[in-house]
Parts: structure tokens; C-alpha cells; sequence
């Protein structure tokens, strides 16, 4: 059956999020998150999506982490969503631009006291020279005893503005369906099948 299409790509992904989510995966909001550096060198990671709208696709990480360095060199990046017992998968393309502080602050504010601590000892990507260098969470855990975590200034999130969105639903025989949308120059929406 091929996939219906729907004006509104973000309409259709959140269908499809749904869906996923109904499923009982662990975590339908882990993507791949692909990234290059200023060489064009690129790599890629699992990450969690912390929201969507029309805007775009939100994650977030330590500026100082090797995407989060990549992500300033090179401002474009690409989500994989691969939904495997829904049989789809969702590929975005686009620029990324850093959120507000305001909307990073009330994301940050929600998370639960742990992972705001696990925000400050971390020091993503950096060489780990033993598991004793971990006890910088127990300093952050003293430190923010009380008064609440205030957000690190080194931590924030990326929303990626989509060029491109595609939707991919398995078919028989591999004939597979694909749907892509891209922007046209006044910002609409337009959608065009794609060959298996």
C-alpha cells in the first residue's frame, strides 16, 4: 500500500512518531543524528528528538561534545529514524540553528534532577582516564544541594530546519514506498514520489 500522503509533513511524521510509539518501543524517539566537520568528515550517533513542530526537529547535547563542535563548524546535519517493527523509517535533512535559551532553560528545567547533575560532571567526548573521574557527580550533587540546576552554559539544544523530509514504508518484494517533501521557493510543501 503506498503511503498517503498528507500536505503537512510534520502532520504525517507525527502520525507515524505516534504509531511507532504505540508500538511499546523503549525509546521511539532515538535517531540517528548524522554530523560533519568543517573537512566534511562526517559521523554519527544515536540521540534522542526532544520535540517538533512546524519549525523543525529539537535535540540536545554538550556544546563542547564532538557533535556539538561539528554542529558550529558545519551547521547541517541529518536525522535516521528507522520505526523496524512499523516497517518506516523517516530521513530529515537541513540546517541547524541553536535554540532560544529560553526554550533550552525550560527543557533543561524538566529533566529530572539526575540527568541536570549528569549535565555538569559530564565532559562528553573527552578522554576518560578512569571511572574515578566520575566522582565529579557527586561534586555537582553537593554543589546544587539545594537552590535547584541551573542550565550549563555549555549545554543547549539544535534545531534542524528541514530541506528535506522523507517518508520510507517497506513494500513487497523490496519495491519499497517513498515519499519525499521539500520546500519550493515561496515555502511550501511539495511532495514527490521516489523509485525504490
Amino acid at each position: 500500500m503506498a503511503i498517503e500522503k498528507d500536505p503537512d509533513p510534520y502532520r504525517l511524521f507525527a502520525k507515524w512518531y505516534e504509531d511507532a510509539a504505540q508500538l511499546g518501543l523503549k525509546e521511539p524517539t532515538a535517531v540517528s543524528l548524522a554530523t560533519a566537520d568543517a573537512h566534511g568528515r562526517p559521523s554519527a550517533r544515536m540521540v534522542l528528538l526532544k520535540g517538533f513542530d512546524e519549525r523543525g526537529f529539537v535535540f540536545y547535547t554538550n556544546l563542547e561534545s564532538r557533535k556539538g563542535r561539528q554542529l558550529r563548524e558545519n551547521p547541517n546535519a541529518a536525522l535516521c529514524f528507522h520505526w523496524m517493527p512499523a516497517d518506516r523509517q523517516v530521513r530529515v535533512e537541513g540546517p541547524v540553528v541553536a535554540v532560544p535559551d529560553a526554550e533550552a532553560d525550560k527543557y533543561f528545567a524538566s529533566r529530572s534532577l539526575d540527568s541536570q547533575i549528569g549535565a555538569w560532571a559530564s565532559r562528553q567526548s573527552q578522554p576518560l582516564g578512569g571511572w574515578m573521574e566520575l566522582e565529579r557527580v557527586a561534586k555537582y550533587a553537593l554543589r546544587f544541594a539545594v537552590g535547584g540546576v541551573p542550565r550549563p552554559d555549555f549545554w543547549s539544544g539544535f534545531r534542524i530546519e528541514p530541506t528535506r523530509i522523507e517518508f520510507w514504508e517497506l513494500g513487497k518484494h523490496r519495491l519499497h514506498h517513498r515519499v519525499n517533501y521539500a520546500p519550493d521557493d515561496a515555502g511550501a510543501w511539495v511532495t514527490q514520489s521516489l523509485y525504490p
